[in-house]
């Protein structure tokens, strides 16, 4: 097992059904912050993703949310109940003939009644972490206030948390400064994950597939690579 690594800051929005590349960089590290106090994204995976529909084709599965203009994830609410029904039929639909659809404890998310969006993105995290035997402490940042916007606040939460190295994914390379990470000593690191089959879907889809094989496919098509200046 790789011991983690304790210098390491990993902060991510809350996302629901989780794709694997948001686990596979949490392999060698002992924390995840759950960036909660940001502005909520109304089309991004903080309330959907995709899993493997029918005839192994992707499927949208979104949570319903009750929509306010500019406010933070921490504060979005989910809209009504039936969707965790529909949900559940979709999942099992999907998986529910594979090897290990029984062996995690999924079917107890959606049958309780949740009033926030980050209740739901936890309890679904917290399977999922478990079923890969992925070890990390989860912290919301709205418990840190952490100041600034961006690449400051990114900056502003390493230092609360006295982490020195940054790590992110592809995308985030677009808006980070690195002149602000250089200036408070952070060094970058890039996480990337290729799906074996080429479907980008959850996290979920591995481990009802592959069971206790799962964690290796995270590691074998996960990749963390140091940003050189």
């Amino acid at each position: 097992m790789t011991m983690a690594r304790s210098e390491v800051l990993v902060a991510h929005q809350p996302a629901y059904l989780p794709w694997p590349g948001y686990l596979s960089r949490l392999l060698d590290v002992d924390t995840l912050v759950l960036l909660d106090h940001v502005q909520f994204a109304e089309r991004g995976r903080q309330h959907r993703n995709l899993i493997r529909g029918s005839g192994g084709l992707p499927q949208r599965l979104t949570v319903p949310v009750l929509h306010r203009f500019g406010q933070r994830i921490c504060d979005v609410r989910v809209a009504g109940t039936a969707w965790a029904a529909a949900h559940w039929r979709a999942l099992t639909c999907a998986y529910g003939r594979a090897t290990y659809f029984a062996d995690y404890p999924l079917r107890a998310v959606y049958e309780r009644q949740w009033e926030r969006l980050t209740e739901v993105n936890q309890a679904v995290l917290d399977v999922l972490l478990d079923g890969f035997g992925i070890k990390v402490h989860c912290v919301r940042s709205s418990s840190i206030a952490p100041e600034g916007s961006g690449t400051h606040m990114l900056a502003d939460l390493a230092r609360c948390l006295g982490r020195n190295v940054l790590r992110v994914g592809t995308g985030a390379m677009r808006y980070l400064d690195h002149a602000v990470l250089a200036e408070a000593g952070i060094t970058v690191e890039v996480a990337t994950y290729n799906p074996p089959d080429g479907l980008a879907v959850a996290a979920v889809d591995l481990l009802m597939r592959h069971g206790p094989a799962a964690r290796t496919i995270l590691e074998q098509h996960g990749h963390v690579t140091a940003v050189t200046a």
